[in-house]
């Protein structure tokens, strides 16, 4: 789409030379001789450029940016005189002005002025569209959390965000840890700064100290040209490290360094260099189990949990399910072009009785599979692809009365728990908040058996 610039000047020559000028350029040009018509038009219909002489009659060109940057507040706009002060330049830019030009003026030089300025008005432009994407996808207004649980992650988040300390997720795989990240990052200070994201798993050991740490020309086989590591990339914004739990304790000891420090050296080289990086780490492991285990760096959990934030899983809080569904059923019907209305009854129980494993991941893939092969525009249970046993699961549920959904449910609920705790059943009933003989009566009640 070609910029738009609207010119101004009560001289009908100057303004068919500036438009002639511009036209050849490539831009669409609307030119004006008399400061109402031209504010008139801005009102109606905006613009990228607004180039006005600066003595008129009636109003000056002064007095035309002040009412066009009130239409517009980040309008750029370009005053052209033949009798430019210091005073007139002064006040220009104090009311705003983006720059201004002496008659008789350059062409190549008006050219590359509002070249200029055009990038900043898309910038600008830009910079508008960017912050609104950001907070609809990581505000807590916009975050689909209903439950009280996931609420207080956001609220925990927000205030996590007022300072520069390091935060540790944790969570199974699949609850959402990344988008908690992300709402870290956009709360904080830094959101003018980028947000990088690493999984520390899907890297072997020696080519994630390069990815983090960057490397040296030379520093390897390979390495053709030095190349900057995720710390630098990130460098005043936030590094998301997922999968923190997964990486070696000899690269443990280096990333303690660097966090510590803020002070990095790529991979080959000598010299270090400042970082100033936040860092939000997550992990579907128990670190501080796993460091009383030795198997990680207690000094490094300790460096990483200065806030921690735990997620908790989708069947924790069922509240979350339907409008999670019906939010990927709108971005899917969307994406892909289908206009999907809503799903069945059937789809209704297997949504709210389904003990959702794999989390918010398994329901968005679930519904995603729904929308791309449904027959009609309501999802039909067959169009998930469910696999048998959670397809029996369901029709189990649908077919018995309340009662036998709700011991259906507790069943589960305490298998899963039980499997969480590894078998161990005290830990299981302090999870499930009930004491111990209470356990053992609903596993023989319910068939619960252990493997």
């Amino acid at each position: 789409m070609k910029p738009r610039i609207a010119i101004l000047d009560d001289e009908p020559r100057m303004v068919d030379i500036l438009g002639m000028v511009l036209r050849r350029e490539g831009y669409e040009v609307q030119t004006f001789s008399e400061p109402g018509a031209a504010l008139a038009c801005l009102e109606k219909q905006p613009f990228d450029l607004l180039i006005t002489d600066l003595k008129m009659p009636g109003l000056d060109g002064v007095d035309v940016l002040t009412r066009a940057r009130e239409l517009e507040p980040e309008l750029p706009v370009i005053l052209i005189t033949a009798h430019a002060t210091l005073q007139t330049a002064v006040e220009a830019m104090r009311r705003g002005a983006f720059d201004y030009v002496e008659k008789p003026f350059d062409n190549s030089e008006l050219k590359t002025l509002v070249k200029r300025a055009l990038d900043v008005s898309r910038l600008s432009r830009e910079n508008r569209y960017l912050r609104a994407e950001l907070t609809q996808r990581h505000s807590p207004d916009a975050a689909i959390c209903e439950s009280i649980a996931m609420r207080e992650v956001f609220d925990l988040a927000r205030r996590a965000a007022r300072g520069p300390s390091t935060v540790l997720l944790t969570g199974e795989s699949g609850v959402g840890k990344e988008l908690v990240a992300r709402s870290v990052h956009f709360h904080s200070d830094r959101v003018g700064g980028p947000f990088v994201a690493a999984n520390c798993k899907a890297f072997a050991e020696g080519v994630l100290e390069s990815e983090l740490f960057g490397h040296e020309k030379g520093a390897f086989t390979g390495a053709e040209r030095a190349r900057p590591g995720l710390f630098e990339r990130a460098h005043g914004g936030t590094l998301f490290l997922d999968e923190i739990g997964e990486i070696s304790p000899d690269f443990q000891a280096k990333l303690l360094r660097v966090i510590q420090e803020r002070r990095v050296q790529r991979v080959g080289g000598n010299d270090e260099r400042e970082v100033d990086t936040r860092v939000v780490a997550a992990t579907n492991r128990d670190l501080r189990a796993e460091a009383a285990a030795g198997r990680f760096r207690e000094d490094l959990y300790f460096r990483l949990a200065v806030i921690p934030i735990q997620i908790p899983p989708l069947r924790e809080r069922p509240e979350d399910v339907r409008p999670l569904a019906q939010h990927f059923l709108a971005r899917w019907s969307a994406e892909l072009e289908r206009e999907i209305s809503g799903w069945s009854p059937e789809v209704e129980q297997f949504l709210v009785s389904h003990s959702w494993p794999g989390n918010v991941r398994e329901l968005e893939n679930a519904i995603e599979r729904g929308v791309v092969l449904a027959r009609s525009n309501t999802l039909e249970l067959d169009d998930l692809l469910l696999d048998p046993e959670a397809a029996a699961a369901s029709t189990d549920a649908a077919s018995g009365g309340l009662q036998e959904f709700l011991e259906a449910a507790a069943a589960d609920r305490i298998r899963a728990v039980l499997a969480e705790s590894g078998g161990v059943r005290v830990e299981a009933a302090r999870r499930l908040g009930i004491d111990r003989t209470t356990l053992y009566r609903l596993m023989r009640k319910y068939g619960v058996t252990q493997d």
